[in-house]
């Protein structure tokens, strides 16, 4: 074997966007599974997910509000995705394809949720403490602690609107707006047609604005 894994060099060199990257280099590992070569496969798959980890944190994050349910999600749709690398389509997005199966377990682990908080006492504020953990990480330095405050509550005024929009305008929403992908990978990600993407984003971010119209004045 070499001594460069495969993809290694342009991994360096920065000479492929992240997505083409890696949409390369999951056709490279479906070649060393097929060829026989397990250990290669898995260490060059191992590469995948260290690109993928912290954007598959957050949008499991953003579902699940809940750390470490989030993170043993992000590890099964990792598993899965190797364990399915076969059915992986060359000329497709691999970030696209991945993040379908992860927002699939996501939606099962939500659904699971909502079976056992019918036989189980609510708790209040579950995953707080965790919440704590995120703003904390994404807190400026140099902001003041006055406009820390400010800032997380206006970003808990956001998620608490967030989360009351119809379930395909917060889907479409937290894909354009947190995960930064486009219309067009919205809609091969749900299946949805990209005008009813659209559609969907327009009401969403009306909804939004109209709902935080009212607490501008507190800020």
């Amino acid at each position: 074997m070499p001594s460069v894994a495969p993809g290694e060099e342009r991994l360096a060199s920065g000479s492929a966007r992240a997505p083409e990257l890696e949409t390369d280099l999951a056709g490279q590992v479906q070649d060393l599974e097929a060829a026989g070569n397990h250990g290669g496969a898995r260490d060059l798959f191992s590469q995948i997910v260290a690109r993928q980890q912290r954007r598959a944190s957050r949008i499991a994050w953003h579902y699940l509000h809940d750390a470490a349910d989030a993170d043993e999600a992000v590890q099964d749709a990792f598993v899965k995705a190797y364990t399915h690398i076969a059915s992986f389509q060359r000329g497709l997005s691999f970030e696209v394809w991945f993040t379908r199966i992860l927002i699939n377990g996501c939606l099962d682990r939500q659904k699971a949720r909502t079976r056992r908080a019918r036989w189980l006492m609510p708790v209040a504020d579950i995953g707080r403490r965790d919440q704590d953990t995120v703003e904390r990480a994404i807190r400026p330095a140099d902001r003041s602690p006055e406009d820390a405050l400010l800032a997380r509550e206006w970003r808990d005024l956001l998620m608490t609107a967030v989360r009351k929009l119809p379930g395909r305008q917060r889907l479409v929403f937290m894909l354009c707006h947190y995960n930064d992908h486009s219309t067009r990978d919205v809609a091969a990600i749900t299946g949805l047609n990209e005008s009813t993407v659209r559609v969907h984003l327009f009401r969403a971010v009306r909804k939004l604005r109209t709902a935080m119209e009212g607490h501008r004045h507190a800020f």
